[in-house]
């Protein structure tokens, strides 16, 4: 159940559905309540107010960012972060192997099949190199 509150008028349960019908411009909402409607709303990119992550130390993700760049082939001017994703960097499934390859021999770790499977970013790799270092200390 959602709520929708407008000066002092609160309205629940609230039903909203997206119209792309003539009169509506893209990513606007109709928002229907009690057979009366508000018009469209249009419906904005907010920027992030919080960042949910595992806080790998910033040497781990530079270590991985340096890995990732040699292993693909990347050019120095080439802007490598934590938010960066493999595929976005031109990362097919055998290079993935590798970059995971490369870690495991970095730091000394192994990495299992599952674990490398569910690597999407720099961030999630750092992540995992932070939990396995920890599991072999």
């Amino acid at each position: 159940m959602a709520a929708f509150t407008a000066s002092s008028v609160s309205f629940t349960p609230l039903s909203i559905s997206l119209n792309q019908t003539k009169g509506f411009a893209r990513g606007s909402v109709s928002i229907p309540a009690k057979a009366k409607s508000f018009g469209a709303l249009t419906l904005r990119n907010a920027p992030l107010r919080f960042r949910v992550s595992c806080a790998a130390k910033p040497e781990t993700v530079e270590k991985v960012c340096e890995i990732v760049k040699k292993q693909l082939a990347l050019p120095p001017t080439t802007e490598v972060s934590g938010d960066s994703k493999f595929a976005a960097l031109g990362a097919d499934s055998l290079d993935t192997v590798e970059i995971v390859m490369g870690l495991e021999e970095e730091f000394g770790i192994s990495v299992e099949e599952e674990s490398a499977q569910a690597i999407a970013t720099v961030q999630d790799a750092a992540d995992l190199i932070e939990k396995l270092c920890e599991k072999k200390e």
